[in-house]
């Protein structure tokens, strides 16, 4: 079976996208890599700080409300 010129040009080019995808793909992933840990450990820390200033809140309400001494 001979394949028609026309036909073989566009597999050629669809290869090529494939290929030229895949190296964009790996870029994206790379990029995402480097991203996602620093992200994900700032907002861990931004979850832990907003922890600590909501038991602050609290403590300070505790401590305004508390029966005084004299």
């Amino acid at each position: 079976m001979v394949v028609d010129d026309t036909i073989a040009q566009a597999l050629n080019r669809v290869a090529d996208a494939i290929e030229e995808n895949g190296e964009t793909l790996k870029r994206i992933a790379d990029h995402y890599d480097g991203v996602v840990p620093v992200m994900t450990r700032n907002a861990k820390r931004a979850e832990a700080m907003a922890d600590e200033q909501e038991k602050g809140f609290a403590q300070h309400v505790k401590n305004i409300f508390a029966p005084q001494e004299h």
